[in-house]
């Protein structure tokens, strides 16, 4: 018998982080890091993983556009989807009834994220591989069909994605050998979340300079005072050599943005970080003219792959940061980082959430490995938070992500922690109801 999809599990998963206030910054000053987590069951029993990052409240909206876009995916054969998730990806995103509530944004685009990358896990299982080796196996025709240029033809065709791809395709081998062996480039923001005191922010910065990283990061935007004694505090800890970058999350308006930066240049911010709405893109343009040569980074709050071409046609940002679940899923990843590629931006990955470093390594490590060929001026986000709830969690050596081995998309979370911290009737969340 043809093996099918035969279900899709989607469930709500809270970790109650608001209790010590990781993952605080100006815009989320209690965040509950959380996730709409799916599990695709196939005939023959096997699965594939996903999931879309929250921050709590919300978390069952997101749930219900899962599950409502998986009976699109219930049924089908399982050998085709494999072969093709672009085709998927088409539908999904391209329903014009589910279109209408984005198009191509927000909850529903996410929920099409989550299945789409759940295939992709599914795929990598059974092809015995880490997602990012596969990808970097496929030839670059089949990465090029894989990728939607309909908007993007402006600014990058297929042809010019076949070149890029191409010629980087010498030397794939050795690339691969190089991130087994020596790892790939972090940066972390664990020491810079708002809510934590002067102490712990001097010393998680220390520390992380023991560990081996070579930039941090630290929130900013809740109070300019503030945050110059937060930065003149991480500043002495970690040194002249050390980067420091900043996150304002949105919280400005470009004047603001401007002005505070201003303020904070005195510290060498390495880049500043969503310094105004994440829609603005010629707000964006406007705060890296006024700040030049300090960099401006974004896109864990971009939308789509439209979203940042406009980003690199206008000029508006040094340095691009894809999510492994803002956007449609690995297809439409594929896309942006093919636009980086073309325009010559470098693509450091905003990870941190629940989840988020398990799955953005992949499209990382497949960057270096068969697009952009280098690690130059590169880094993938990290945040040493609930990484032991994952099967095959991210691990750091001397500042840097070990290459994954195990098939899949790190994406499956252990049984025992859906249990606890399923939401609302999790036993942890029965703890924290009585705390």
């Amino acid at each position: 018998m043809t093996e099918r999809i035969s279900s899709v599990d989607v469930l709500d998963v809270r970790f109650p982080t608001s209790r010590h206030r990781d993952g605080s910054d100006a815009m989320n000053p209690f965040p509950d890091y959380s996730a709409a987590y799916v599990v695709l069951h196939t005939s023959a029993g096997a699965t594939g993983h996903g999931l879309v990052f929250t921050v709590g409240r919300g978390t069952e909206i997101q749930v219900a556009a899962v599950r409502s876009l998986a009976a699109m995916v219930i049924g089908r054969p399982v050998d085709a989807l494999v072969a093709d998730p672009g085709a998927l990806a088409r539908q999904l995103i391209g329903d014009s009834q589910i279109r209408w509530l984005g198009p191509e944004k927000g909850v529903v685009h996410m929920a099409a994220g989550g299945l789409v990358n759940a295939v992709w896990d599914l795929a990598a299982r059974r092809a015995g591989r880490p997602l990012w080796q596969l990808l970097a196996s496929l030839s670059p025709e089949a990465l090029v069909a894989q990728v939607d240029f309909r908007y993007l033809r402006d600014a990058l065709t297929e042809d010019e994605a076949l070149q890029l791809l191409q010629a980087a395709a010498p030397g794939r081998a050795e690339r691969q050998r190089r991130l087994l062996e020596d790892g790939y480039p972090a940066y972390t923001t664990t020491p810079g979340w708002l809510g934590y005191d002067d102490q712990k922010l001097e010393r998680l910065c220390a520390e992380a300079v023991d560990a081996g990283y070579r930039l941090i990061k630290l929130k900013v935007g809740g109070n300019l005072a503030d945050d110059v004694r937060r930065m003149g505090i991480a500043r002495q800890a970690v040194g002249p050599a050390i980067g420091i970058a900043v996150d304002a999350n949105q919280i400005w308006g470009v004047p603001d943005a401007i002005r505070w930066m201003r303020e904070l240049s005195r510290f060498d911010p390495y880049w500043i970080e969503e310094p105004t709405s994440p829609d603005d893109v010629l707000g964006h343009a406007a705060v890296r003219r006024a700040l030049a040569p300090m960099k401006v980074a974004t896109g864990e709050h971009v939308h789509n792959a439209v979203m940042f071409k406009q980003l690199l046609q206008a000029g508006a940002v040094d340095v691009v940061q894809i999510d492994a679940c803002r956007v449609g899923g690995v297809n439409e990843n594929l896309a942006i980082l093919l636009l980086a590629a073309k325009f010559g931006v470098p693509v450091c990955p905003h990870a941190g959430g629940v989840g988020l470093c398990e799955l953005v390594q992949h499209l990382a490590l497949f960057d270096f490995t068969a697009v952009s060929a280098t690690m130059e001026n590169r880094f993938i986000e990290y945040v040493d938070h609930l990484h032991e709830h994952f099967t095959d969690p991210v691990r750091i050596r001397g500042g840097r992500y070990v290459a994954p081995t195990a098939p899949g998309m790190s994406a499956q979370i252990v049984p025992a922690s859906l249990a606890a911290y399923r939401f609302p009737d999790g036993p942890a969340w029965a703890i924290e109801e009585a705390a």
